[in-house]
């Protein structure tokens, strides 16, 4: 990927954000600025209660920001938008819904006004869930619940899809399976994508960039450009190239 000549999709300018509360505001982020170029793969890290999910769910348009400006395919982000889709570590499946009946809710919620809406059944094969669809997700797996919320967020063809430690609720082997999986959708639909992670080891072999966050008011502390050759493989974790940046990261994180 060219970070240098490509247009960028997404640009975060001087994006602050101060949350009020009866005593004191609470200054959360301040001033954020980074640039992501179209279908790039982006992982944010940081301390916990940096920030990180605050960050992601303004650039979804869910929360307000104090000052600055979000930028997404040359228009000015001010509220959701359907060009952005979200994934949280719940998968938030409708219980009475099946598989893809949860898939087509945002279709349904905007009555099949979505002119570039991808088939359903399509997104099924994409995330591995053939012979499914009819499943109510009490029968499904945290994976298999959270590869739906992977497809619900695809229907609607989103420019940016965004993700909010969506394998935080699994166990170990199941998150590194599922990261497996999501390369795999990656690598097959080529969105951009911005992820919000805790663990090291999954963003250095997700992304092609990792962005660290401050403690709070969190500001860039790292923008570390991950040159690891894709296709990813396993054995990569165990290099001496994986670790430098694994260091480097923890180094940022502090």
């Amino acid at each position: 990927m060219n970070a240098v000549t490509a247009e960028p999709i997404l640009k975060v300018k001087d994006l602050s954000t101060t949350f009020q509360n009866d005593k004191a505001g609470l200054h959360v982020l301040d001033q954020i600025n980074f640039k992501v170029i179209e279908s790039e793969f982006v992982c944010i890290l940081g301390p916990s209660g940096s920030g990180k999910s605050t960050l992601l769910r303004i650039i979804a348009g869910l929360l307000p920001y104090s000052q600055g400006e979000i930028e997404l395919d040359g228009e000015i982000l001010n509220g959701p938008r359907p060009g952005v889709g979200m994934i949280f570590q719940n998968s938030n499946l409708m219980p009475w819904r099946t598989v893809i009946e949860n898939i087509q809710l945002p279709i349904s919620l905007q009555n099949g006004n979505i002119l570039d809406a991808d088939s359903p059944q399509k997104l099924i094969d994409l995330v591995g869930l053939q012979g499914f669809e009819d499943v109510l997700p009490r029968d499904l797996s945290g994976g298999m619940a959270q590869r739906v919320a992977i497809a619900r967020a695809l229907v609607q063809n989103p420019d940016l899809l965004l993700l909010d430690e969506p394998f935080g609720a699994l166990d170990a082997i199941t998150r590194e399976r599922m990261g497996e999986e999501l390369l795999r959708i990656w690598n097959a639909d080529q969105k951009t994508v911005i992820m919000v992670t805790h663990n090291i080891s999954e963003a250095l072999y997700l992304a092609d960039r990792v962005l660290v966050l401050s403690d709070r008011p969190a500001n860039i502390s790292l923008d570390l450009e991950v040159t690891l050759s894709r296709p990813r493989k396993e054995e990569m974790r165990y290099t001496k190239e994986f670790g430098q940046f694994a260091k480097q990261l923890r180094a940022a994180i502090g």
